[in-house]
């Protein structure tokens, strides 16, 4: 398939290689319905800017999280907001927007990612009541960062008996009858982790030449979903991914660019704050480093995480080699 210039400054002209009967086609693209197509066949197109934030939220407190019987009653897509988690999300949608304003910025927008069950669905209409319609850029629904699946209606004898075989099998590769493991869970995530990076690096949520770096990004998903979402992110190991504790209801976790462009958790919130949610003294380190690095720079210098896979280095370098 080649692509050539047409008269129209509009369009390109995309040649496929033939039609059924052996003819050379030709098919037109209208670059203004698809202005991402400007960055694909232009590739002296400088990339749009970076959003600011990428700020992950836990659904506010559900009718399963006070009741785990409700399952076996109600489908899991369809459980929704208690009174207190309504409050929560409202809250958190304040907190949000009071963090984004300290910036000082006139620009900025928030682009809302959203989980398609009724819980998430509703803690984004709580978020949203904090912000001027004007602030937001966008919702997207996605499939994707739906809750991990526990098979269905739930028997609450049999879920607590599952639970607890999980924690001997491991929390990571352990899937439930009929349902999902967190592995599950990581790669359905890869994939929308492929598509966010395809919307940043387009500038898919504002239209071109409005495109401004104090956009943010909010995530609305659930605790599991979220804790393998930083995982696939940050290239966690499957032990620092079961040392990580769950977040609170109606809470976030703000993935921030740091000086070079990189994203940290570290720009926003503490070590102290890190710790508490289970990363380890290495995922620090690399979160520092993350803070002044360049998008497409590699640490070479971070020690792999967990135990070294290759134990017999141990006497030569305390077991760091370069990932």
């Amino acid at each position: 398939m080649s692509v050539t210039a047409s008269s129209s400054p509009y369009s390109t002209i995309i040649k496929c290689c033939e039609d059924t009967i052996g003819r050379r086609r030709r098919v037109a693209i209208d670059e203004n319905c698809f202005p991402e197509k400007n960055l694909t066949l232009n590739a002296t197109t400088v990339k749009p800017p970076r959003p600011r934030r990428i700020i992950l939220v836990r659904h506010g407190q559900s009718e399963g999280n006070v009741d785990e019987g409700a399952y076996t009653r109600v489908a899991d897509p369809r459980i929704r907001l208690t009174e207190k988690g309504k409050q929560e999300a409202e809250q958190c949608g304040v907190r949000i927007r009071e963090m984004i304003e300290k910036d000082g910025a006139d620009d900025w927008k928030v682009y809302f990612y959203v989980s398609p069950y009724q819980r998430t669905i509703e803690t984004l209409r709580g978020l949203g009541t904090a912000f001027q319609r004007s602030r937001i850029a966008g919702v997207r629904e996605e499939p994707r960062l739906r809750e991990q699946d526990f098979g269905n209606f739930q028997d609450q004898e049999q879920m607590k008996i599952q639970k607890a075989v999980r924690v001997q099998y491991g929390r990571f590769f352990y899937r439930f009858p009929n349902g999902e493991s967190a592995a599950d869970v990581y790669d359905r995530i890869t994939g929308f982790r492929e598509t966010l990076r395809t919307d940043i690096d387009i500038g898919r949520f504002q239209p071109p030449g409005e495109q401004s770096p104090n956009m943010n990004l909010v995530i609305v998903s659930h605790g599991l979903t979220l804790r393998v979402f930083l995982m696939r992110w940050y290239k966690w190991t499957v032990e620092q991914f079961e040392g990580l504790n769950n977040m609170q209801n109606g809470n976030m976790i703000v993935m921030q660019t740091g000086q070079g462009g990189r994203y940290s958790l570290l720009v926003h919130h503490t070590k102290q704050q890190m710790m508490d949610f289970g990363l380890t003294q290495d995922m620090l380190v690399d979160q520092e480093w993350q803070k002044t690095a360049k998008p497409g720079e590699l640490n070479y210098e971070i020690p792999t995480g967990g135990p070294s896979f290759f134990t017999h280095f141990d006497d030569e370098n305390n077991g760091k080699f370069r990932s």
